[in-house]
Protein backbone atom coordinates (compact mmCIF):
# COMPACT_ATOMS: atom_id res chain seq x y z
CA UNK A 1 0.00 0.00 0.00
CA UNK A 2 1.38 3.31 -1.05
CA UNK A 3 -0.50 6.25 -0.12
CA UNK A 4 1.07 10.26 -1.13
CA UNK A 5 0.07 13.88 -1.32
CA UNK A 6 1.80 16.29 -3.48
CA UNK A 7 0.28 19.11 -2.11
CA UNK A 8 1.31 18.43 1.18
CA UNK A 9 4.68 16.44 0.43
CA UNK A 10 4.04 13.48 2.29
CA UNK A 11 3.75 10.17 2.15
CA UNK A 12 3.62 6.28 3.05
CA UNK A 13 4.77 3.23 2.22
CA UNK A 14 2.72 -0.49 4.02
CA UNK A 15 5.22 -3.12 4.16
CA UNK A 16 3.66 -5.80 4.60
CA UNK A 17 6.25 -8.78 3.40
CA UNK A 18 7.70 -9.53 7.07
CA UNK A 19 6.49 -11.06 10.09
CA UNK A 20 5.93 -7.18 11.15
CA UNK A 21 4.18 -4.62 8.99
CA UNK A 22 6.14 -1.68 8.70
CA UNK A 23 4.94 1.58 8.15
CA UNK A 24 7.43 3.76 6.00
CA UNK A 25 6.85 7.42 6.50
CA UNK A 26 8.25 10.22 4.47
CA UNK A 27 8.11 13.90 3.22
CA UNK A 28 6.00 16.75 5.27
CA UNK A 29 3.71 15.87 7.74
CA UNK A 30 2.15 19.36 8.85
CA UNK A 31 -1.42 19.38 9.80
CA UNK A 32 -3.84 20.46 6.75
CA UNK A 33 -6.83 18.38 5.79
CA UNK A 34 -4.56 16.45 2.91
CA UNK A 35 -2.74 14.13 5.64
CA UNK A 36 -3.23 10.34 5.02
CA UNK A 37 -6.11 8.85 6.73
CA UNK A 38 -4.89 6.41 9.65
CA UNK A 39 -8.49 4.47 9.09
CA UNK A 40 -7.21 2.99 5.70
CA UNK A 41 -4.07 2.42 7.35
CA UNK A 42 -5.48 0.62 10.19
CA UNK A 43 -7.77 -1.28 7.13
CA UNK A 44 -4.83 -2.65 5.40
CA UNK A 45 -3.29 -3.72 8.77
CA UNK A 46 -5.62 -5.93 8.97
CA UNK A 47 -5.34 -8.30 12.39
CA UNK A 48 -1.90 -8.17 12.77
CA UNK A 49 -0.94 -7.75 15.96
CA UNK A 50 1.89 -5.26 15.50
CA UNK A 51 3.03 -2.41 13.28
CA UNK A 52 6.40 -0.53 13.48
CA UNK A 53 7.07 2.86 12.03
CA UNK A 54 10.00 4.21 10.51
CA UNK A 55 9.68 7.96 9.68
CA UNK A 56 13.36 8.46 9.02
CA UNK A 57 12.25 10.00 5.61
CA UNK A 58 10.19 12.54 7.13
CA UNK A 59 12.04 15.91 6.85
CA UNK A 60 9.09 18.38 8.39
CA UNK A 61 6.79 17.16 11.09
CA UNK A 62 4.36 19.14 13.49
CA UNK A 63 1.86 17.76 15.66
CA UNK A 64 0.04 16.64 12.57
CA UNK A 65 2.25 13.55 12.38
CA UNK A 66 1.44 13.04 16.22
CA UNK A 67 -2.57 13.11 15.58
CA UNK A 68 -1.79 10.32 12.65
CA UNK A 69 -0.04 8.05 14.82
CA UNK A 70 -2.06 8.60 17.90
CA UNK A 71 -5.23 8.06 15.89
CA UNK A 72 -3.51 4.76 14.27
CA UNK A 73 -2.20 3.51 17.68
CA UNK A 74 -6.25 3.71 19.16
CA UNK A 75 -7.39 1.69 16.23
CA UNK A 76 -4.84 -0.66 16.52
CA UNK A 77 -5.78 -0.98 20.13
CA UNK A 78 -9.62 -1.61 19.61
CA UNK A 79 -8.72 -4.43 17.13
CA UNK A 80 -6.10 -6.33 19.41
CA UNK A 81 -2.81 -4.47 17.71
CA UNK A 82 -0.48 -2.09 18.66
CA UNK A 83 1.81 0.24 17.26
CA UNK A 84 5.63 0.44 17.61
CA UNK A 85 6.67 4.18 17.00
CA UNK A 86 9.97 3.66 18.31
CA UNK A 87 11.46 4.82 14.36
CA UNK A 88 10.59 8.04 15.07
CA UNK A 89 12.19 11.35 15.29
CA UNK A 90 13.81 12.16 18.83
CA UNK A 91 11.14 15.23 19.51
CA UNK A 92 8.18 13.56 17.80
CA UNK A 93 9.02 10.51 19.99
CA UNK A 94 8.59 12.16 22.93
CA UNK A 95 5.14 14.26 21.74
CA UNK A 96 3.64 11.14 20.97
CA UNK A 97 4.66 9.08 24.03
CA UNK A 98 3.34 12.46 26.19
CA UNK A 99 0.15 11.92 24.05
CA UNK A 100 -0.35 8.32 24.85
CA UNK A 101 0.55 8.71 28.66
CA UNK A 102 -2.76 7.88 29.61
CA UNK A 103 -3.44 4.29 30.29
CA UNK A 104 -4.18 2.03 26.92
CA UNK A 105 -7.39 0.80 28.62
CA UNK A 106 -8.90 4.26 28.86
CA UNK A 107 -8.54 5.13 25.15
CA UNK A 108 -10.26 1.79 23.68
CA UNK A 109 -13.69 1.67 22.85
CA UNK A 110 -15.49 1.03 26.59
CA UNK A 111 -17.74 -2.02 26.84
CA UNK A 112 -21.26 -2.04 28.13
CA UNK A 113 -21.14 -3.85 31.90
CA UNK A 114 -23.95 -5.48 32.74
CA UNK A 115 -26.09 -5.63 35.53
CA UNK A 116 -23.63 -8.53 37.40
CA UNK A 117 -20.82 -6.75 36.34
CA UNK A 118 -21.86 -3.54 38.18
CA UNK A 119 -22.74 -5.86 41.16
CA UNK A 120 -19.54 -7.37 41.85
CA UNK A 121 -17.69 -4.30 40.63
CA UNK A 122 -19.67 -2.21 43.96
CA UNK A 123 -19.07 -5.62 46.06
CA UNK A 124 -15.53 -5.35 45.51
CA UNK A 125 -15.35 -1.75 46.33
CA UNK A 126 -17.02 -2.52 49.39
CA UNK A 127 -14.62 -5.14 50.26
CA UNK A 128 -11.79 -2.96 49.50
CA UNK A 129 -13.14 0.00 51.69
CA UNK A 130 -13.91 -2.26 54.60
CA UNK A 131 -10.32 -3.90 53.97
CA UNK A 132 -9.11 -0.67 54.11
CA UNK A 133 -10.92 0.47 57.06
CA UNK A 134 -10.21 -1.82 59.03
CA UNK A 135 -6.39 -1.74 58.45
CA UNK A 136 -6.44 1.84 58.83
CA UNK A 137 -8.26 0.97 62.52
CA UNK A 138 -5.49 -1.44 63.25
CA UNK A 139 -2.63 1.23 62.07
CA UNK A 140 -4.67 3.67 64.71
CA UNK A 141 -4.99 1.48 68.03
CA UNK A 142 -0.90 0.31 67.35
CA UNK A 143 -0.06 4.66 67.18
CA UNK A 144 -2.71 5.09 70.43
CA UNK A 145 -1.00 2.16 72.28
CA UNK A 146 2.06 4.25 71.34
CA UNK A 147 0.79 6.96 72.40
CA UNK A 148 0.32 5.78 75.82
CA UNK A 149 3.35 4.19 76.25
CA UNK A 150 5.27 7.84 75.55
CA UNK A 151 6.72 6.66 72.57
CA UNK A 152 4.00 8.71 70.01
CA UNK A 153 6.19 10.84 67.55
CA UNK A 154 4.15 13.90 67.70
CA UNK A 155 4.45 17.83 68.34
CA UNK A 156 2.36 18.31 71.40
CA UNK A 157 2.23 21.69 69.83
CA UNK A 158 -0.27 20.28 67.17
CA UNK A 159 -2.16 18.89 69.08
CA UNK A 160 -2.94 22.42 71.38
CA UNK A 161 -3.74 23.36 68.18
CA UNK A 162 -6.34 20.90 67.09
CA UNK A 163 -7.86 20.80 70.53
CA UNK A 164 -8.31 24.53 69.84
CA UNK A 165 -9.95 24.20 66.21
CA UNK A 166 -12.17 21.76 67.46
CA UNK A 167 -13.31 22.92 70.85
CA UNK A 168 -13.06 26.99 70.90
CA UNK A 169 -13.36 27.67 67.21
CA UNK A 170 -16.29 25.35 66.95
CA UNK A 171 -18.59 26.95 69.82
CA UNK A 172 -20.56 29.62 67.90
CA UNK A 173 -22.34 27.09 65.59
CA UNK A 174 -22.34 24.66 68.52
CA UNK A 175 -24.57 27.21 70.20
CA UNK A 176 -26.63 28.20 67.05
CA UNK A 177 -27.97 24.69 66.40
CA UNK A 178 -27.99 23.60 69.72
CA UNK A 179 -30.38 26.31 70.99
CA UNK A 180 -32.47 26.06 68.00
CA UNK A 181 -32.62 22.41 68.07
CA UNK A 182 -33.63 23.05 71.87
CA UNK A 183 -36.65 25.62 70.89
CA UNK A 184 -37.95 23.07 68.35
CA UNK A 185 -38.30 20.03 70.75
CA UNK A 186 -39.85 22.58 72.58
CA UNK A 187 -42.25 23.71 70.39
CA UNK A 188 -43.50 20.30 69.14
CA UNK A 189 -43.65 19.16 72.96
CA UNK A 190 -45.95 22.33 73.82
CA UNK A 191 -48.33 21.56 71.02
CA UNK A 192 -48.81 18.39 71.64
CA UNK A 193 -48.67 17.93 75.72
CA UNK A 194 -50.98 21.40 76.10
CA UNK A 195 -53.94 18.87 74.27
CA UNK A 196 -54.12 17.06 77.61
CA UNK A 197 -53.67 19.41 80.30
CA UNK A 198 -49.53 18.67 80.43
CA UNK A 199 -47.80 21.31 79.09
CA UNK A 200 -44.93 21.19 82.26
CA UNK A 201 -43.78 17.89 81.04
CA UNK A 202 -42.44 19.48 77.98
CA UNK A 203 -39.40 19.92 80.32
CA UNK A 204 -39.19 16.03 80.66
CA UNK A 205 -39.07 15.82 76.63
CA UNK A 206 -36.76 18.45 75.84
CA UNK A 207 -34.43 17.83 78.92
CA UNK A 208 -34.13 13.52 78.34
CA UNK A 209 -33.79 13.79 74.27
CA UNK A 210 -30.75 16.43 74.51
CA UNK A 211 -29.01 14.35 77.17
CA UNK A 212 -29.49 10.96 75.76
CA UNK A 213 -29.44 11.50 71.74
CA UNK A 214 -30.36 15.17 70.16
CA UNK A 215 -27.37 16.81 72.31
CA UNK A 216 -24.82 14.02 71.29
CA UNK A 217 -25.56 13.31 67.47
CA UNK A 218 -26.29 17.02 66.48
CA UNK A 219 -22.30 18.05 67.88
CA UNK A 220 -21.34 14.96 66.08
CA UNK A 221 -23.28 16.06 63.12
CA UNK A 222 -21.68 19.23 63.10
CA UNK A 223 -18.43 18.46 64.03
CA UNK A 224 -18.09 15.77 60.87
CA UNK A 225 -19.56 18.92 58.28
CA UNK A 226 -17.01 21.11 60.11
CA UNK A 227 -13.82 19.30 61.00
CA UNK A 228 -14.36 15.77 59.57
CA UNK A 229 -13.69 17.47 56.14
CA UNK A 230 -11.53 19.72 57.03
CA UNK A 231 -8.94 16.58 58.56
CA UNK A 232 -9.62 14.85 55.17
CA UNK A 233 -9.32 18.48 53.16
CA UNK A 234 -5.75 18.80 54.83
CA UNK A 235 -4.34 15.37 55.17
CA UNK A 236 -5.61 14.78 50.90
CA UNK A 237 -3.74 18.02 50.37
CA UNK A 238 -0.70 16.85 51.89
CA UNK A 239 -1.11 13.65 50.24
CA UNK A 240 -1.37 15.76 46.91
CA UNK A 241 1.62 17.59 47.73
CA UNK A 242 4.12 14.51 49.11
CA UNK A 243 4.18 15.56 52.36
CA UNK A 244 3.02 12.40 53.75
CA UNK A 245 5.51 10.36 51.08
CA UNK A 246 7.96 12.94 52.53
CA UNK A 247 7.25 12.25 56.20
CA UNK A 248 7.86 8.18 55.47
CA UNK A 249 10.82 8.84 54.10
CA UNK A 250 12.32 10.73 56.67
CA UNK A 251 11.40 7.60 59.09
CA UNK A 252 8.24 9.46 60.72
CA UNK A 253 4.78 7.39 61.11
CA UNK A 254 2.19 9.57 59.32
CA UNK A 255 -0.52 7.95 61.21
CA UNK A 256 1.32 8.83 64.84
CA UNK A 257 2.65 12.38 63.85
CA UNK A 258 -0.87 13.86 61.57
CA UNK A 259 -3.88 11.11 62.74
CA UNK A 260 -3.02 10.98 66.28
CA UNK A 261 -3.14 14.09 67.04
CA UNK A 262 -6.60 14.90 65.31
CA UNK A 263 -8.01 12.02 66.95
CA UNK A 264 -7.21 12.66 70.64
CA UNK A 265 -8.12 16.63 69.87
CA UNK A 266 -11.83 15.67 68.59
CA UNK A 267 -11.92 12.44 71.24
CA UNK A 268 -11.31 15.14 73.74
CA UNK A 269 -13.27 18.51 72.88
CA UNK A 270 -16.68 16.37 72.04
CA UNK A 271 -18.09 15.32 75.42
CA UNK A 272 -17.40 19.48 76.78
CA UNK A 273 -18.75 20.79 73.29
CA UNK A 274 -21.79 17.84 74.01
CA UNK A 275 -22.53 19.05 78.02
CA UNK A 276 -22.42 22.38 76.06
CA UNK A 277 -25.06 21.93 73.62
CA UNK A 278 -27.18 20.00 75.75
CA UNK A 279 -27.41 23.02 78.17
CA UNK A 280 -27.91 25.50 75.37
CA UNK A 281 -30.77 22.75 74.05
CA UNK A 282 -32.53 22.77 77.32
CA UNK A 283 -32.52 26.59 77.41
CA UNK A 284 -33.88 26.84 74.43
CA UNK A 285 -36.42 24.31 75.38
CA UNK A 286 -37.04 26.47 78.71
CA UNK A 287 -37.51 29.58 76.38
CA UNK A 288 -40.72 27.90 74.73
CA UNK A 289 -41.41 25.97 78.05
CA UNK A 290 -41.85 29.70 80.12
CA UNK A 291 -44.10 30.38 77.25
CA UNK A 292 -46.89 28.60 78.73
CA UNK A 293 -49.66 31.15 80.48
CA UNK A 294 -49.29 28.03 83.76
CA UNK A 295 -45.56 27.32 83.18
CA UNK A 296 -42.76 29.93 85.28
CA UNK A 297 -39.70 29.93 85.28
CA UNK A 298 -38.83 27.76 88.00
CA UNK A 299 -41.33 25.59 88.04
CA UNK A 300 -39.60 24.55 84.35
CA UNK A 301 -36.11 24.47 85.68
CA UNK A 302 -37.33 22.32 88.84
CA UNK A 303 -38.82 19.93 86.45
CA UNK A 304 -36.13 19.55 84.09
CA UNK A 305 -33.83 18.85 87.18
CA UNK A 306 -36.08 16.39 88.81
CA UNK A 307 -36.16 14.25 84.79
CA UNK A 308 -33.09 14.32 84.53
CA UNK A 309 -30.12 12.20 85.87
CA UNK A 310 -26.46 11.57 86.14
CA UNK A 311 -27.06 7.98 83.82
CA UNK A 312 -28.71 10.48 80.87
CA UNK A 313 -26.01 12.62 80.75
CA UNK A 314 -23.64 10.02 81.21
CA UNK A 315 -25.15 7.56 78.45
CA UNK A 316 -25.10 10.41 76.55
CA UNK A 317 -21.38 11.40 77.11
CA UNK A 318 -20.40 7.98 76.23
CA UNK A 319 -22.40 8.27 72.90
CA UNK A 320 -20.30 11.40 72.47
CA UNK A 321 -16.83 9.92 72.24
CA UNK A 322 -17.99 7.20 70.10
CA UNK A 323 -19.17 9.76 67.81
CA UNK A 324 -15.90 11.33 68.26
CA UNK A 325 -13.67 8.68 66.93
CA UNK A 326 -15.75 7.66 64.10
CA UNK A 327 -15.81 11.88 62.78
CA UNK A 328 -11.94 11.50 63.14
CA UNK A 329 -11.50 7.88 62.09
CA UNK A 330 -13.87 8.76 58.97
CA UNK A 331 -12.01 12.09 58.47
CA UNK A 332 -8.29 10.89 58.52
CA UNK A 333 -8.91 7.56 56.52
CA UNK A 334 -10.35 9.70 53.58
CA UNK A 335 -7.67 12.06 53.99
CA UNK A 336 -4.82 9.36 54.01
CA UNK A 337 -6.14 7.42 51.13
CA UNK A 338 -7.24 10.27 49.00
CA UNK A 339 -5.74 10.40 45.11
CA UNK A 340 -3.45 13.12 43.85
CA UNK A 341 -5.81 15.48 42.14
CA UNK A 342 -7.37 18.33 43.69
CA UNK A 343 -10.97 16.35 42.61
CA UNK A 344 -9.77 13.47 44.64
CA UNK A 345 -9.26 15.73 47.87
CA UNK A 346 -13.03 17.13 46.92
CA UNK A 347 -13.97 13.58 46.59
CA UNK A 348 -12.31 12.31 49.71
CA UNK A 349 -13.69 15.51 51.80
CA UNK A 350 -17.54 14.23 50.55
CA UNK A 351 -16.84 10.91 51.60
CA UNK A 352 -15.43 11.90 55.14
CA UNK A 353 -18.60 13.49 55.52
CA UNK A 354 -21.03 11.38 54.47
CA UNK A 355 -18.99 8.27 55.94
CA UNK A 356 -18.77 9.80 59.75
CA UNK A 357 -22.76 10.24 59.58
CA UNK A 358 -24.04 6.98 58.34
CA UNK A 359 -21.55 5.53 60.90
CA UNK A 360 -23.03 7.50 63.73
CA UNK A 361 -26.30 6.98 62.77
CA UNK A 362 -25.88 3.33 62.98
CA UNK A 363 -23.51 3.63 66.07
CA UNK A 364 -26.64 5.54 67.63
CA UNK A 365 -28.77 2.93 66.87
CA UNK A 366 -26.76 0.33 68.45
CA UNK A 367 -26.08 1.82 71.34
CA UNK A 368 -29.10 2.53 71.96
CA UNK A 369 -30.80 -0.95 72.08
CA UNK A 370 -27.69 -1.68 74.29
CA UNK A 371 -29.37 1.14 76.65
CA UNK A 372 -32.58 -0.68 76.46
CA UNK A 373 -30.98 -3.98 77.25
CA UNK A 374 -29.07 -2.58 80.52
CA UNK A 375 -31.63 -1.03 81.53
CA UNK A 376 -29.85 2.17 80.87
Amino acid sequence: MTDSDARTGSSLDLDTSGPTPTLHLAGIWRLGPSLPSAEIVARAVGRAKGLRVDATGVTQWDTGLVEFLFTLNRLLLERGGELDASGLPTGADRLYRLSTAVPTAALAAKSEIGFVGRIGRATLKLWSGGRDMVSFMGETVMAFRAFLSGRARFRPRDLWITIQQCGADALPIVSLISVLVGLILGYVGVVQLTHFGAGIFVANLVGIAMARDIGPIMTGIIMAGRTGASFAAQLGSMQVNEEIDALRTLGVPPIEFLVLPRMLALILMMPLLTIYADTLGIVGGGIVGVMLPDVTLTQYAHQTLRALSLSHFMSGLLKSVVYGALVALAGCLRGMRSGRSAAAVGEATTSAVVTAIVSMVVACAILTVVYNVLGV
